[in-house]
């Protein structure tokens, strides 16, 4: 028996069914898209099959039927009219100079006229989109289909202040382009756009009013990503090598799955879907790993979160409405629709009656990444890079070297510049916050929650340390608090020696200056 191949990184609808990869069948929601609208915009995160969702859709309209041999859609329709199809891929180029959008879409336009007529090559770009979907009609007496791939990523290479003349225009640039759709209307068969956000200050979302963003929707809720169904039909010989390879149970490796890459919701009906990219890499590899931080973090974000002096412990219960969601405004100080819409943060619990959603991380994957990635902007860097390595904090507690450990938690603190701190509460919460769930990923850790539990404990083979923090106190009165509320009783009995540390952060020298440790 052939041994099965995963699509990893291949986008090409065609190329998977013609070269014998995997392909999860979604055409049932195709046929759902195509038959039931004509205008669409659909927001998920990077790696997560937008771009073969619209090369689907593509060999749809094109009329490739024998592509679709076997799949749902081949039983739903007989409507395999081939249809003009102008498709831009936005995704693959970098747009940090003022002349890339501009001349990508120009080679995109060039393409199209060089079948269906060059005489308005000289007019402005829209002018030349409008024109050549008209003449596309006129030439085929078919209605034209328009997909257009990553919609936002021009803007999202811009978002640094010092590209923000190069954004506002590119702004500008995209505005009047999208903007022919809507006079094009009477030439249009279908239209899609897609990409990870959804820029307010983008008129397309308002000048193409009859846009229907299904982001949210229920209906397509599971149109990219894998959901736990499609696992068990299509992946179980996956699950069953991983398992054998990792000498686990088939069980036990499913949960580990779900652990990594599972936990994605994109509407309220809270059905579960998988980063397909993720779990590809991994049947691929034979190995569970962070793939999804390999393959790329978006620097805007992270630059966002810090300036804008985010509680990294409150990232997991924040509630938004449906509204602010599906809506980016650059403007504001509000970075949770960033985060949700770049896959961050998930739908944990939906609200009906007040229209508010709970949000979370997904899974260990995301979390994990996205805290790796926060931790340049919360720690000093040296010659040698980044003072903070979460495994050799994790050393240190293993081997009960507390005195090590407490000298590298220092060093978070040390030196770090004061013009980047802002507000230094808040700094030194996150700089905890980041030391003790990035551990947690190697030993097991609980970090404080609202019943009143300490501030986080650290539990090994042969060690249980419980650390209390204070903010311009003392460390004296931090290890009384634990002694008198008796933090450390629920873990005398598993035979391990108990390690009890009170730590003082002090604002006037913006440092770690009190340790107090006690072993029982």
């Amino acid at each position: 028996m052939a041994q099965q191949k995963y699509p990893v990184g291949i986008q090409t609808f065609s190329e998977i069914r013609e070269d014998g990869y995997l392909y999860i069948d979604k055409t049932d929601l195709v046929f759902k898209l195509v038959d039931g609208g004509k205008y669409y915009f659909l927001s998920r995160p990077r790696r997560f099959g937008k771009s073969l969702l619209l090369s689907t859709i593509e060999a749809y309209f094109l009329g490739q039927r024998n592509l679709f041999k076997g799949l749902a859609i081949d039983t739903l329709t007989d409507d395999w009219n081939l249809h003009p199809v102008f498709h831009i891929d936005l995704s693959g180029k970098s747009y940090l100079e003022k002349d890339s959008l501009p001349q990508h879409l120009k080679m995109h336009l060039a393409k199209w006229e060089n079948i269906y007529g060059d005489e308005y090559q000289d007019y402005p770009i829209e002018d030349r989109f409008l024109l050549i979907i008209e003449k596309a009609f006129n030439a085929t007496g078919k209605k034209v289909v328009v997909l257009i791939d990553e919609y936002d990523k021009p803007l999202l290479d811009t978002l640094d202040d010092e590209k923000k003349e190069i954004h506002n225009y590119y702004r500008e640039v995209l505005r009047g382009f999208y903007g022919c759709l809507k006079r094009s209307d009477r030439f249009l068969r279908f239209v899609m756009l897609t990409g990870v956000t959804k820029f307010s200050q983008v008129s397309i979302f308002s000048g193409l009013n009859n846009l229907l963003d299904i982001s949210l929707d229920e209906a397509f809720s599971t149109i990219c990503g894998i959901t736990p169904q499609e696992i068990t039909d299509n992946l179980s010989d996956g699950v069953k090598m991983l398992a054998e390879r990792k000498g686990i149970a088939y069980e036990r490796m499913l949960e580990n799955l779900r652990d990594w890459y599972d936990g994605y919701h994109f509407a309220s009906d809270l059905r579960d879907v998988y980063n397909p990219f993720s779990l590809m890499s991994a049947f691929t590899s034979g190995k569970i790993s962070n793939y999804w931080f390999q393959s790329g973090n978006p620097d805007f974000l992270i630059k966002k979160l810090k300036n804008n002096a985010i509680d990294l412990f409150e990232l997991q219960k924040n509630v938004e409405s449906g509204a602010q969601l599906q809506d980016l405004d650059l403007a504001s100080a509000n970075s949770i629709p960033l985060m949700f819409q770049s896959g961050y943060l998930t739908i944990k619990a939906y609200d009906d009656e007040f229209d508010e959603y709970t949000l979370g991380y997904p899974n260990r994957e995301v979390k994990q990444s996205l805290l790796q990635s926060l931790v340049p902007q919360y720690t000093v860097s040296t010659a040698n890079g980044s003072v903070f390595n979460v495994k050799e904090f994790t050393k240190d507690v293993k081997c009960g070297d507390i005195d090590s450990f407490m000298k590298r938690f220092q060093a978070l603190f040390a030196g770090f510049p004061y013009d980047q701190v802002g507000n230094c509460e808040l700094h030194y919460h996150n700089v905890i916050y980041l030391t003790f769930v990035l551990m947690g990923f190697y030993v097991r850790t609980e970090y404080k929650t609202s019943d009143g539990r300490c501030d986080a404990v650290v539990m090994t083979d042969r060690f249980a340390y419980i650390f209390e923090f204070k903010y311009d106190r003392t460390a004296e009165e931090a290890l009384r608090q634990i002694n008198e509320k008796e933090y450390h009783l629920p873990f005398s009995a598993d035979g391990k020696e108990i390690i009890k540390i009170g730590v003082n952060f002090s604002s006037a020298t913006r440092r770690i200056d009190d340790i107090k440790i006690e072993k029982e």
